[in-house]
């Protein structure tokens, strides 16, 4: 991606060939693989609650689907209580981390890494993500990282630079934009590389679903732990929601058109929320190259109309949404392809990991969440600041930007050191003044 010419139908073409050979080489993989003497991956989680234990088990049935055996060897968190919630929850799967290899703290990912562990999960709050692959890929780890990978375009830079620096090692990063591994997906993202609707004019892309969780502030809490604990209310530990979570279907939207937006014009504002500093909607306005324009419809309140989160692609011969397929002008539908993919998402993802470092080809996805982190990002800002911002203000100093430079002292060494402090709740950027 990163592309800066016109979105053409012969790029799609190229991209959909590559997708489909990994795929390919997936499915053969997958049934060579239960002939073969069972291969054993170390594993080690870094950011243990709800999601990185859900990531344990998707490894675990990968590997038992490839014939791999998958042993957790090692576990990290800056909370010891949800360190112990992963570590009881793995004996189910008779799995026994020894106390000696659980560590807790905000350095707690350093001692993980200092380990045997040869694949590492990353699943804390975002804005630890860049620190801790950078740390990972010195160690010379493999790595599974969720999305987003940053809250910032400094993030984003020290994240492509470490993706660099894995490829030179040889290894293997793979992010957890699930819509990718997704059947449905997956089939309506191979018609449009196929030319089925021609060359993209526009279209619309949405996540709209209520808000999510929040924790009270118990008596001596520290600032830290209350941020770490509310990470999905703050901007600093999650990038907000446009790129907590609609990172999902910007990523697919990248995918889909080959390319990354060149500049965005949003709005979006704070209507019931009553912790953190986030907004509850977003409306988007992403330029892709050829005057190709894409609205962005997101939204996290409750009560509300939830309309989940989707692509729908116009173009010169038809229009393309998941789970419709695709419609031609003349009311003609074009059948969705068989695409390789038997097992959920978020298994599947895992499964493509695991075969690429059987096939001794390791993946690196770091360019592509990266970026799709960064698509993100350039909405939100757009939104938060009300100016026309472009893609090159976070990746060219040239363009001698403020964004360029502007970051949340949230970063892991900021919590390592002690120095975050909580923003105060219900106090959000102006439009105009940020």
């Amino acid at each position: 991606m990163g592309k800066t010419g016109e979105v053409s139908r012969r790029g799609f073409m190229r991209s959909a060939a590559a997708a489909g050979a990994a795929l390919g080489g997936l499915t053969i993989l997958g049934a060579a693989a239960r002939g073969q003497a069972v291969k054993t991956f170390k594993v080690g989680l870094i950011g243990c609650g709800g999601r990185g234990r859900g990531a344990l088990g998707d490894i675990m049935n990968a590997g038992k689907s490839l014939n791999v055996d998958i042993r957790v060897v090692a576990l990290a968190d800056a909370m010891p209580d949800r360190v112990a919630a992963a570590r009881e929850g793995l004996k189910a799967r008779e799995q026994d981390v020894p106390e000696s290899r659980c560590f807790a703290g905000f350095d707690a990912y350093k001692k993980l890494l200092g380990t045997d562990v040869e694949i590492v999960l990353m699943c804390t709050s975002p804005n630890f993500r860049p620190a801790h692959f950078e740390a990972a890929v010195k160690a010379g780890k493999h790595v599974f990282v969720e999305k987003p990978v940053a809250v910032d375009a400094p993030g984003c830079r020290r994240m492509l630079a470490a993706g660099e620096e894995a490829a030179k090692k040889g290894l293997a990063v793979l992010a957890g934009t699930c819509l990718r591994h997704d059947k449905g997906y997956g089939a309506m993202r191979q018609l449009i590389a196929e030319g089925a609707i021609g060359r993209p004019l526009g279209g619309v892309i949405y996540y709209c679903t209520g808000r999510l969780w929040s924790r009270p502030r118990a008596e001596g809490m520290s600032d830290a732990e209350y941020m770490v604990r509310n990470w999905v209310n703050f901007a600093g530990m999650s990038g907000d929601h446009i790129v907590e979570q609609d990172v999902h279907t910007i990523d697919m939207l990248n995918w889909c058109l080959g390319a990354v937006p060149i500049a965005a014009v949003a709005t979006g504002a704070r209507h019931r929320r009553q912790t953190g500093d986030q907004y509850d909607s977003f409306s988007v306005d992403f330029e892709y190259p050829g005057q190709v324009h894409i609205h962005n419809l997101l939204r996290q309140i409750n009560g509300c109309w939830s309309w989940g989160n989707g692509v729908h692609l116009v173009g010169e011969k038809g229009w393309a949404r998941i789970g419709t397929g695709v419609t031609l002008w003349d009311g003609t539908r074009v059948k969705p392809p068989e695409v390789p993919m038997t097992m959920n998402m978020y298994v599947q993802e895992h499964c493509v990991l695991l075969a690429s470092l059987l096939k001794g080809q390791p993946i690196n996805h770091t360019r592509d969440v990266t970026e799709s982190t960064l698509s993100a990002i350039m909405g939100r800002d757009a939104a938060y600041t009300g100016r026309r911002i472009e893609w090159k203000e976070y990746m060219d100093p040239a363009a001698k930007s403020d964004l360029y430079d502007r970051a949340y002292a949230t970063t892991s060494e900021d919590f390592e050191a002690g120095k975050v402090v909580a923003p105060k709740d219900d106090v959000v950027p102006i439009p105009g003044k940020a």
